[in-house]
């Protein structure tokens, strides 16, 4: 779709907006809407009327709300607090803090109501005044013209927080009410085709993952598919037997089942717990400390880091974590997934929570943490620890869970296919991951050029009215 700038343009006076269409004006949010903070959170109150809250979530993850859409959180709140926060069509919502100073001003718009439908806490109310079009002011805050004013006036150290004067105090390009409609209209039209276009690409994602675990799954428990069997030299349709372990079901006759803790060597800490290493041992670095969040369903996932120096290895007598061996977390989520310690350039330990597994030489390393992600094994795993007040597995329960054991050769050929196989799928998810970026940042881009008047979108929008120029 082409795009077109309007004929004239003058100074604003405001440098991040620079030029603006020359019959536009610039004005602050007070001059045109009020802006109120609700109090009404997640309580029951005798005495007091149940209403529906739409909550920070509801906004967070919705551009447009509708009373009738959804279950709301149910609470009470006072005659005053309902007549003070109960929405209307066309209230704006905003996100008014945040754990992320990025996340604060996130709007969503009020499509429909209802007499229970209220505002609850964490969130502030934009109501525009009869000069502002409210799906135009929705835009605004979605642009990056407003949100780098919210974000920069939020304060606060854990957790950021808006002050109420900045909103009213940001200021906003405004154009004519016509105008304003037309350009949300255009905005609603635009922003939907965009977000098909993502939901399709997150749907094929889904799908892609689903492929994945299946693969691992069928695999690890089956045996390679039959032409990958053929071109591995191995018999491409084994006959089955029972195994005896309630996930795995049938297995090739070849096939053995082996407890997990006999998978490691026969030498004592082959098959240990990480290290309980409190917070006065961290340092700033040293020895690496592999924690929890570190371990993928597997792949080793970098994320903070934390060290200890050698004199604390010593005096907590830690065992070191080697290239190769298998980490297995007893903490959800999930419960018992693995990957492959990495290479991370020197010594490493890592937490108590965290299983360190060094492979005899009849297990494949690599094979052994295809069978520890694999759905049907994560999913008996998750069966034997639920219930608790946070899902744990001890070592000896995990040592005990018995796995598929095929011949060393057999696992190798299965650890090469689904290397391969998991890698080109790996490949395209980044890709698709990639363009959903791209067509997210375009989304936002267009919104905060459309808002702003560096395009004039009244003529695109007068010729698709009339059919003359089609979706080009």
């Amino acid at each position: 779709m082409a795009m077109h700038t309007y004929p004239c343009y003058r100074d604003s006076g405001v440098e991040w907006l620079g030029d603006m269409p020359e019959h536009w004006q610039v004005t602050r949010l007070e001059n045109v809407a009020t802006y109120r903070t609700s109090n009404v959170d997640k309580k029951s109150v005798d005495g007091e009327s149940a209403v529906r809250l739409c909550n920070y979530t509801d906004v967070y993850y919705q551009d447009h709300i509708r009373a009738s859409d959804g279950e709301f959180m149910v609470a009470t709140a006072s005659a005053r607090e309902i007549s003070r926060f109960r929405l209307i069509v066309g209230d704006v919502l905003i996100t008014k803090d945040s754990e992320d100073w990025q996340d604060i001003g996130v709007p969503a718009l009020i499509r429909e109501t209802a007499e229970d439908f209220v505002c609850g806490y964490h969130l502030g109310i934009v109501r525009c005044s009869p000069a502002v079009d409210s799906g135009f002011m929705f835009r605004v805050f979605q642009s990056d013209a407003v949100n780098c004013q919210l974000q920069t006036s939020a304060s606060g150290v854990t957790r950021y927080g808006l002050p109420n004067s900045a909103v009213g105090d940001v200021v906003l390009p405004l154009p004519p009410l016509a105008e304003q409609r037309t350009i949300a209209e255009f905005l609603d039209r635009e922003t939907e085709r965009i977000d098909a276009l993502v939901g399709k690409k997150r749907l094929l994602i889904e799908r892609l993952e689903e492929y994945r675990t299946a693969l691992i799954t069928r695999t690890v428990t089956r045996g390679l598919p039959p032409e990958a069997a053929r071109a591995a030299g191995l018999d491409p349709s084994p006959r089955l037997k029972a195994s005896g372990v309630e996930w795995l079901g049938d297995v090739p006759e070849t096939w053995e089942a082996s407890r997990i803790s006999a998978a490691a060597r026969d030498d004592a800490g082959s098959f240990t717990d990480g290290d309980w290493v409190e917070l006065p041992y961290i340092t700033d670095s040293g020895i690496r400390l592999i924690q929890t969040g570190n371990i993928g369903i597997g792949s080793y996932r970098e994320q903070g880091f934390r060290y200890i120096d050698e004199k604390s290895f010593d005096e907590l007598r830690c065992t070191e974590v080697n290239r190769g061996d298998v980490l297995i977390c007893r903490l959800a989520d999930p419960v018992g997934r693995a990957c492959l310690a990495p290479d991370l350039g020197g010594r490493m330990i890592t937490s108590v929570d965290v299983c360190i597994l060094k492979p005899s030489s009849r297990f494949s390393a690599e094979f052994l943490v295809f069978v520890l992600s694999s759905k049907r094994y994560l999913g008996y795993v998750e069966s034997l620890v639920r219930g608790g007040t946070r899902d744990r597995i001890s070592r000896s329960m995990l040592g005990a869970i018995k796995i598929p054991s095929p011949p060393l050769d057999e696992q190798h050929s299965i650890a090469r296919f689904l290397n391969s196989e998991t890698s080109a799928i790996d490949r395209s998810l980044a890709s698709i991951t990639q363009a959903i970026s791209r067509l997210q940042e375009y989304r936002t881009a267009l919104i905060t050029a459309a808002v702003t008047g560096k395009i004039d979108v009244r003529e695109q929008m007068a010729v698709d009215e009339t059919g003359a120029g089609g979706d080009s």
